[in-house]
């Protein structure tokens, strides 16, 4: 068991994301038997009857809250970060009570010196990134090992140990699962002649689209008959109408120059306490939480690094090793920058940033406005006072673009936080609470909301005609390809006969693979594989495919070196064994996800209150 750890790492700790959601429920709330000692009302979730109470789920909701954070570098997550967060914990609880069952019902356990024995010789991905357990770049067991002698932190190896009692069962559950997984060197032949087989070949497509739609009316019983028939087609999630007051808070000039102001004398404390200085005032000032909590480290990255500000990436080019930058402005703020080290292309750095934010009597009059909007706007069920609010504030009122149900408002290059989760909660008319965004304070009010479903005929009659039509050019298309098929009998050339009888243009398509297919025919699996089968010079009959008609010949083809095959046969096999044992563990846990029997109270439980009453 433990060398298939050491050997399987990197698949299994894929599967095994959700140990430590799963940890917190099973482990420290309920046990592996799945039973609390809490009553039913405070009953979360039930997985084929196991019940996961509030105090267990609280506590893993808040622990995933709390890793979002960090991940994010916000003090704060917005509602639909927040949602994404709760079912994410969700999922992965009801995973982990499905494994506990599994468990139990297989037997499997894991004893204390299983999790000794994996602790010193298979560590989690993350301590091995450590720099600590590191030497020359390299993780070194040695420093691991020693460390766990040492046992000086005894509540890091409690966890660790939670950790491992519950990843070993699983590890035991995916070894049981896929011991006969195994790649015979007939598939691995097959595998690589789909990549290296390639031809060449002629297409003559005749697609619906193309069909003039006076060859495909359609008549209004049609149309009623189709829509009757296809409603499924034509579902579509709730739709949101919103409009709002926003309090504008970019900074101003006096602002901009505060942050310099602010980032001059940092730079001036820096230099006079020299390199562990630097560390120390990131620690203490960085608005960069992640790399402000390592002493502003950015680690090593490129001169010309993806993803990064260009002006910072000019401003980190400019320094030397060991140098401090002059004060760096960027799209994020002010930033003091140190290289510590540089190899190449490549740049060890570290960064303080300062935002530049509302300060002093700006932030004063921002703040003291936004407060008037919220309390003459906020959380009302009486919509009116919205404009009531622009008025009295002197604010235009704007109407956000159609919100959908699961998407995130955006307006103009910003993406306003929380809104999207309260409009469908909220009644139409009510106003949202006051949502501060990073341009501006704002206060929303639900104007309008279309249900989730399939609306009324006439809100899709476009559609519905577009669709009933395109079905009736279907079968316009099928028939001018079988009379184009009945035509060329045995004609040698496809494109010469179609340019002569003005049929739809051949097009020569390769060299390609089965797994390189050119766009036209991507998504037309019958296609390529037809073609594959074709001998050079023969040609298909009429292939019914997503998108249209096909006829294809065949004009060229390699085949792949079976000598080639052969010589990377071992690498192949290694290669492709942890996707598929990968695969096996996941379509087992879908399966189990699929007959279970799952209640989830959520709603119930928290139902979102009421919004104050207003005039």
């Amino acid at each position: 068991m433990l060398r298939a750890m050491r050997e399987n790492t990197k698949w299994i700790f894929y599967i095994l994301a959700v140990s430590f959601v799963g940890w917190l429920v099973f482990d420290v709330g309920m046990g592996i038997t799945g039973r609390g000692s809490y009553g039913g009302a405070d009953v979360v979730l039930k997985v084929n009857g196991d019940a996961i109470h509030l105090p267990q789920y609280q506590a893993a909701l808040q622990a995933a809250y709390e890793q979002a954070r960090r991940r994010s570098g916000l003090a704060a997550l917005t509602r639909e970060d927040e949602k994404q967060v709760q079912d994410e914990v969700v999922n992965q609880i009801i995973q982990s009570a499905l494994l506990h069952q599994e468990y139990r019902r297989l037997g499997i356990t894991v004893s204390d010196q299983e999790i000794i024995e994996a602790a010193r010789t298979s560590p989690p991905p993350e301590v091995m990134r450590a720099p600590d357990f590191q030497t020359n770049g390299q993780f070194d067991i040695t420093k691991w090992q020693r460390f766990l002698a040492a046992g000086t932190a005894p509540e890091f190896l409690a966890q660790l140990e939670a950790r491992y009692r519950e990843q070993i069962p699983e590890v035991k559950l995916a070894e049981y699962l896929t011991v006969d997984v195994y790649l015979s060197d007939a598939k691995l032949w097959r595998m690589y002649r789909d990549q290296h087989d390639s031809l060449k070949i002629a297409l003559l497509a005749v697609r619906p689209q193309t069909i003039d739609d006076t060859l495909a009316p359609v008549s209004d019983a049609e149309l009623q008959r189709y829509f009757a028939t296809h409603q499924g087609d034509f579902k579509r999630p709730a739709v949101a109408f919103l409009s709002f007051l926003a309090q504008p808070r970019y900074p101003d000039a006096a602002d901009t120059a505060a942050a310099l102001t602010r980032v001059r004398r940092l730079r001036a404390e820096i230099a006079a306490g020299g390199a562990a200085k630097f560390a120390e005032v990131a620690k203490r000032e960085s608005s960069d939480s992640v790399s402000g909590a390592r002493g502003g480290d950015l680690g090593w990255i490129k001169r010309n690094q993806p993803g990064y500000d260009p002006r910072f990436l000019a401003g980190l080019r400019s320094v030397q090793p060991g140098q401090l930058s002059q004060p760096v402005l960027s799209t994020f703020g002010y930033h003091l920058i140190r290289v510590d080290a540089a190899k190449g292309d490549s740049i060890h750095a570290r960064h303080i940033l300062i935002p530049i934010a509302l300060q002093g009597a700006h932030r004063d009059y921002v703040e003291a406005r936004a407060d008037t909007l919220e309390r003459l706007a906020a959380e009302r069920e009486n919509g009116a006072v919205l404009d009531s609010a622009g008025a009295r504030l002197h604010l235009p009122s704007g109407r956000a673009p159609k919100l959908v149900e699961g998407d995130r408002l955006t307006l103009g290059r910003y993406v306003i936080p929380d809104v999207s989760v309260w409009a469908f909660e909220a009644k139409v008319g009510e106003t949202s609470p006051l949502i501060e965004g990073e341009a501006a304070y704002y206060v929303f009010r639900l104007d309008s909301l279309i249900p989730a479903g399939v609306p009324p005929l006439g809100y899709v009659r476009d559609q519905v005609r577009y669709a009933a039509r395109l079905e009736k050019k279907k079968a316009v298309a099928r028939q001018e390809a079988q009379q184009i098929a009945a035509a060329l009998g045995n004609a040698p050339d496809l494109a010469r006969a179609a340019a002569a009888h003005g049929w739809p243009p051949v097009v020569t398509l390769g060299p390609f693979t089965r797994t390189t297919p050119p766009p036209a025919i991507q998504r037309e699996p019958l296609v390529v594989g037809t073609a594959f089968g074709l001998r050079v010079g023969e040609r298909s009959g009429v292939l019914a495919g997503d998108g249209g008609y096909f006829l294809v010949a065949s004009l060229w083809r390699k085949l792949a070196d079976s000598a080639a095959w052969l010589a990377q046969r071992d690498r192949q096999r290694t290669e492709l064994m942890d996707p598929v044992r990968q695969a096996r563990m996941q379509a087992f846990l879908a399966g189990l996800r699929q007959q279970a029997k799952i209640l989830d109270r959520r709603k119930e439980l928290f139902r979102p209150q009421s919004v104050t009453a207003g005039t």
